[in-house]
């Protein structure tokens, strides 16, 4: 039996059924040119006969993108099937796609329809789309719940009337993975004529179970998967194109299939569907999702330094995502926390290390995620400082302030290695807090410039405060960060006053010699 696996995507028809993920003429072209160098195998451009907007997207999808078969979906009725028709009219490599209900459930309550006439249409359409391209695909719409020996009798007369691929859909999510690959088993063994025909297989998400029961069916001889990037369509969706294709190359050594997807695509096309639907991608979603390929444990990281194959099946170059990302949050480990200082620019080691380790852990309890700003300020702010010694170190500090409530600060420092505490009042929280400084430091100097900057996003963004200090002919700048923007300010003024006494030593130092 053939060993590849086609790939039938339906972004552009099922997915776009997907509430408010509707598209038009331009985009399902962008779209569809992108899916292109992806190297799906068909691309079923829309519903011709269902609007204008539709048939002219057919169209222009099947002559303005080269490459895969495009293909129309057409109910089993004649004006459909001419619709289709004339959509495709002239283009190169084209497909009409005929579907008819098979379970009883839907012939009964919504076709109205008995079995031999369901059966009677089914062929007849088959036929009429045959007139037109050699290219016909049947689906027998609710197949996971029609009686098999119906289903087998349906596909042997379309295959006979002309179909090139019968698709068997689990249009409402119902089958379980081990009874559907069962139906897709009886259908190669009791249709006589199934050799003259592709199986394929059309899964929805309704129990979570698309890919799962589309998998089950290539297992047991189905060789088209009809999917849509990221999942997206009717309901609960389709089964992901993405998913499918990386369980077939991620586990050949089991399965021994491929397909013809240029994988490194995956993820572009992903990225371009989110954003014309506007159908955000779930940090969690597999191969595509943010977090895919995102590590924060720091025994999974460690790992990961040591050996990408301890945590990762796949590489994310594979899909088009340039690298493993190492968040740096509560559950990250010391070697994560170094390897990532490195790039930033930051050779520590021994106490420098430990410190802004320290330092890191205390603001990753505070925060989800701990950015790259966040560290290079963390660094800059407590470790580089460590370079030359301080004489001012903030210990304590308590702002009361509000509208109705002058504000005060209660600060404790140490200087010169000795606690000092201190009260005092300003015009404001930070106000307060720098006067009572400048009043335990005896400090001559004066503010020049303050600014504030949430270096992350979020109400839980980290803030960095830069202070200009002057005295005499010393202007220095000073740094500061923290969650709490009133520390962050007093860190940023303690450090400029370091600083400047670093200076003011400096020119003694220079005068004795």
């Amino acid at each position: 039996m053939d060993n590849r696996v086609r790939i039938f995507d339906t972004t552009l028809r099922d997915g776009e059924q997907s509430p408010g993920a509707s598209m038009n003429v331009e985009e399902k072209l962008l779209v569809a040119r992108q899916l292109a160098r992806l190297g799906v195998d068909v691309i079923e451009a829309g519903f011709a006969f269902s609007s204008p907007g539709d048939f002219d997207a057919v169209r222009r999808v099947a002559f303005e993108v080269e490459g895969p078969v495009v293909c129309s979906l057409a109910r089993a009725r004649p004006e459909d099937i001419d619709a289709a028709a004339n959509a495709l009219k002239g283009a190169a490599k084209t497909r009409i796609h005929t579907f008819i209900s098979t379970s009883d459930i839907h012939l009964k309550h919504q076709f109205k329809l008995t079995r031999a006439e369901a059966k009677k249409r089914a062929v007849e359409m088959v036929e009429r789309a045959r007139g037109y391209v050699e290219d016909v695909e049947f689906s027998a719409m609710d197949a996971s719940r029609t009686e098999p020996a119906y289903l087998y009798e349906v596909i042997e007369a379309v295959i006979r009337a002309g179909a090139s691929t019968v698709n068997i859909p689990d249009t409402v999510g119902y089958a379980l993975p081990e009874a559907f690959g069962a139906l897709i088993k009886g259908i190669r063994e009791n249709v006589k004529n199934i050799d003259g025909a592709v199986i394929s297989v059309h899964c929805h998400n309704d129990l979570g179970l698309a890919v799962a029961n589309s998998l089950a069916a290539v297992v047991n001889g189905a060789r088209q998967v009809e999917c849509t990037i990221n999942g997206i369509g009717e309901r609960a969706g389709n089964a992901s194109l993405e998913e499918i294709v990386m369980i077939l190359k991620t586990r050949k050594d089991l399965l021994g299939l491929e397909t013809s997807i240029n994988t490194e695509q995956i993820y572009p096309s992903s990225r371009l569907v989110s954003g014309i639907t506007g159908m955000a991608v779930q940090a969690n979603k597999a191969i595509v999702g943010d977090n895919a390929f995102a590590h924060e444990s720091g025994i999974h990281q460690d790992g990961l330094l040591k050996d990408k194959s301890t945590y990762e099946i796949m590489r994310p170059e594979s899909v088009g995502i340039s690298r493993s990302t190492l968040v740096m949050g509560k559950h990250s480990g010391r070697h994560a926390f170094k390897e990532r200082l490195k790039e930033l620019g930051f050779e520590l080691s021994g106490e420098n290390l430990d410190k802004a380790f320290e330092r890191f852990k205390a603001l990753a309890d505070k925060k989800k995620e701990v950015f790259d700003e966040d560290i290079e300020a963390l660094v800059q702010d407590e470790v580089l400082r460590l370079e030359m010694p301080d004489r001012f170190r903030l210990g304590r500090l308590n702002v009361r302030s509000g509208t109705d409530t002058m504000p005060v600060a209660e600060v404790e420092m140490e200087v010169d290695g000795k606690t000092v505490k201190e009260t005092g009042g300003g015009d404001g929280p930070v106000d307060a807090a720098y006067k009572t400084i400048a009043k335990i430091t005896g400090t001559g100097s004066t503010l020049l410039k303050y600014t504030v900057n949430a270096i992350t996003g979020g109400t839980d963004a980290q803030g960095e405060v830069s202070v200009r200090i002057k005295e005499g002919e010393h202007i220095v700048l000073g740094q500061g960060s923290h969650t709490d923007i009133i520390v962050a300010s007093a860190r940023a003024y303690i450090n400029a006053l370091n600083r400047l006494e670093h200076k003011k030593k400096e020119r003694r130092e220079n005068l004795v010699l």
